[in-house]
């Protein structure tokens, strides 16, 4: 994938998120506490899901892929960074910045399309009940998900063989704690203009698609409810719909304020903020925002915490 343009810069400098040495630990000490809360939560959810024969159902089903996601998605990110404030070695070569970069946007995008198909459920089962059986049957949900990791993936390479086929001449200082598409055509010497283009349309498409998905879902969705005459049904049904909105605030707020936006307003300090919290918090919180707001979850997690003891 790499060409001769690529002669003048084989590596490049990431600057993390503060080149202070006194922030250097706390910041170590919370990224590895929020990585490692992360990944035992979802696991935990995965694990929940699986051993629990009542959650064997389409919701739960894309959640447990989502759970998976969210880990894969900090890990790509958050050890490397690790690694780097111990060592102090800021280096990665330009063949591991744009792997990073590659696996960061496919993950970022499969998970923008399963917040989707959880919305695309939620509508099923509510407003049209009867057909919801066979409308989100197995083999639908799993052509789901096997279409948002295919998807995310083809849109990921676009992006990275378009970026290989840049020249980078210097200076090779990212402004940022990991390569992403941003932060790495500001670095270029060549034209960018397709790659903008590109990054705004298309990522304009998949983020902003699967949004106004879930966004006019809901609003069915509360129609509906709102026509349930039962208080209890009413609760029910917004405490399960409640968490996935939660997600998704966090979630798509953070990421169309980064990427939906010219170029020409990028801000490397505001954004590296943001970044962190769809990157890191965001992946950290969504076990907690599934199972403190679910009664099904709740009940799954204490029937694996009595199967552990």
């Amino acid at each position: 994938m790499l060409r001769g343009n690529q002669s003048h810069m084989t590596e490049f400098f990431l600057l993390g998120l503060t080149s202070d040495p006194k922030e250097q630990g706390w910041l170590f000490a919370s990224f590895l506490t929020m990585y490692l809360v992360n990944v035992a939560g979802n696991s935990v959810i995965i694990a929940a899901i699986r051993g629990d024969a009542r959650l064997h159902t389409p919701m739960y089903f894309f959640l447990s892929n989502l759970s998976l996601v969210d880990i894969c998605f900090t890990s790509v990110i958050v050890p490397r960074m690790l690694a780097s404030m111990l060592s102090k070695n800021k280096k990665v070569p330009f063949a591991q910045c744009l792997t990073q970069m590659y696996f960061f946007v496919a993950f970022g995008i499969t998970d923008s399309f399963l917040l989707a198909a959880m919305a695309l459920d939620r509508y099923t089962a509510i407003c049209h009940p009867l057909h919801y059986t066979t409308t989100m049957s197995p083999q639908r949900c799993l052509l789901l998900v096997m279409s948002s990791w295919v998807l995310s993936h083809l849109h990921s390479l676009t992006h990275t063989i378009l970026m290989a086929h840049l020249s980078f001449c210097g200076p090779n200082v990212i402004h940022h704690f990991f390569c992403d598409v941003q932060p790495l055509l500001t670095l270029s010497c060549s034209d960018t203009s397709v790659n903008e283009l590109l990054a705004f349309t298309e990522g304009s498409f998949v983020i902003m698609s699967p949004f106004i998905l879930i966004i006019v879902s809901y609003v069915f969705i509360t129609r509906a409810v709102l026509r349930v005459p039962s208080g209890g049904g009413r609760y029910k049904v917004f405490s399960t719909c409640g968490s996935h909105l939660t997600v998704v605030a966090l979630f798509y707020g953070t990421i169309i304020f980064v990427y939906i936006r010219p170029s020409s307003t990028y801000s490397v300090t505001k954004d590296r903020v943001v970044t962190v919290i769809y990157t890191v918090v965001t992946p950290m919180l969504n076990p907690f925002i599934y199972s403190l707001r679910n009664k099904d979850m709740k009940q799954a997690l204490k029937k694996l915490i009595r199967r552990a003891e």
